[in-house]
């Protein structure tokens, strides 16, 4: 694949755009499907908060995505050693089981290194698990994380079976995030399935690093990082420092000011550097006991007036999003950082609607004004 052919490839629209509709449907089906069998899997102020990570992390990703991806390219073009037929089965299958393999390692690296934990931790910061917490993604750890792959590209696979095969890895992941399936027998002990998922969500001591896998469970058996979900101990979800807040852009970077504060506390640049490498739980990894009935979920306290206002606008950002992903390959970087600047202002308004914050209602105030005037502006400019 040349130069052209890979500006044409990486400027394809978006699939996710597609997906978003598939993501709302099967979220509402299962928020009913849970209320009618009385289970209370799903908050509103958590839910979506979750989908405003999705958010954040689907516009970083306009602008991160033709870095990361393109970096693939280079070393395809340059560095390869062969090249593997692209309409060949066996070189789809063993392109899925290696980007699979090296999914794992980059999962369990985000969970013991500091440093792609501060970006990881985001996916496991809400204290519920159903489908929008599958949702909550990261904005930050692209670039730590490429260069894991990259010996998919020495090896000759090529980069439009890379970015399929890395599609196709990230969605199957989202249907093991509910309560709504059980334990599913031979096929647990193969996949990953929602009963090994939810252990990996949990901060039960017997969940702390486990289940790393993306589609092949496999992987944990191999590397002894695998532990059966118990059914005499519940799953207690979250983190052992709960993130405590519906600011999902503010839920991506804290834990990066925590271990940059510890880092500066350092006296050699060294140690300081060490810090980003060590485990999150310290350099000893001594991980203290917790007590399950002891964890109470964070609860803003929203107002229903609050939260039906909040599912209105989260529905209209939806749109706007889906809008943004679609049309962003054909926008000039001026206007593509605007309408990301938009999104971004409206992920933080209503987060501190939900949060309750003094000056929310101003702000939002401000948010829907300034939108108005940007549409407005817009319909305004004469066209090319």
């Amino acid at each position: 694949m040349g130069p052209s052919g890979r500006l044409n490839y990486i400027r394809r629209v978006n699939p996710i755009v597609y997906a978003i509709p598939v993501f709302m449907a099967s979220i509402l089906l299962e928020a009913w499907i849970a209320r009618r069998r009385g289970l209370q899997i799903y908050d509103i102020p958590d839910a979506v908060t979750s989908l405003n990570f999705g958010i954040l992390s689907q516009v970083a990703g306009v602008f991160l995505r033709l870095i990361s991806f393109g970096i693939y390219v280079l070393v395809f073009e340059h560095l390869r050693v062969a090249t593997l037929p692209v309409d060949a089965w066996w070189v789809w299958i063993g392109a899925l089981l290696a980007y699979d393999f090296i999914y794992y390692w980059v999962h369990r690296c985000g969970h013991e290194v500091n440093a792609m934990w501060a970006a990881h931790q985001v996916h496991h910061s809400s204290e519920r698990f159903n489908l929008s917490t599958a949702l909550r993604q990261t904005s930050t750890g692209a670039f730590l994380s490429t260069p894991f792959y990259l010996p998919m590209a020495v090896a000759g696979v090529p980069p439009v079976v890379f970015a399929t095969v890395a599609l196709i890895d990230l969605l199957y992941q989202y249907w093991v995030h509910t309560e709504l399936v059980r334990k599913l027998g031979w096929v647990d002990r193969v996949f990953v399935t929602p009963s090994n998922h939810r252990v990996h969500h949990g901060q039960n001591d017997y969940c702390i690093d486990r289940n790393y896998g993306g589609i092949l469970i496999v992987w944990d058996r191999l590397f002894g990082t695998f532990t059966e979900e118990r059914d005499d101990e519940p799953v207690v979800y979250g983190v052992r420092k709960p993130l405590a807040s519906c600011n999902a852009l503010w839920g991506n970077f804290n834990v990066y000011l925590d271990v940059l504060r510890k880092s500066l506390g350092e006296r050699s640049a060294a140690a300081a550097l060490r810090v980003w490498l060590e485990p999150p739980n310290g350099r000893l990894g001594v991980i203290p006991h917790l007590d399950p009935r002891s964890v109470t979920r964070y609860d803003p306290g929203t107002p229903a007036p609050v939260r039906r206002y909040v599912v209105v606008q989260y529905a209209l950002l939806a749109l706007a999003v889906t809008h943004f992903l679609a049309i962003a390959p054909s926008l000039d970087l001026p206007a593509r950082i605007a309408y990301a600047l938009a999104i971004v202002m409206s992920v933080v308004s209503i987060g501190w609607l939900l949060e309750g914050r003094r000056h929310a209602r101003l702000f939002e105030t401000l948010r829907l004004l300034s939108i108005a005037a940007g549409i407005a502006l817009a319909a305004g400019l004469p066209q090319a």
